[in-house]
């Protein structure tokens, strides 16, 4: 039996969601994005590409770096 692949999405510190692994990216009428198997999405609200990073919160000061609650 194969194991399933894993995707990770990390939250960079003041910066994007790194997405790795197969995922599919819909808008909201659920027509897919070309992207590749790694991308990052924009947190900042601020990229000229939404829903992809294009690094703009590197310019604009976008601090925000939430860490998981460990148990």
């Amino acid at each position: 039996m194969t194991e399933p692949v894993k995707v990770t999405i990390k939250v960079n510190d003041n910066g994007s969601l790194r997405i790795t692994g197969p995922v599919e990216l819909v808008d909201a009428e659920g027509n897919p994005f070309e992207h590749k198997d790694s991308f990052s999405l924009c947190r900042c609200g601020a990229s000229g590409n939404k829903p992809f990073c294009d690094g703009t919160h590197k310019t604009i000061g976008f601090e925000s770096a939430p860490r998981a609650k460990k148990d």
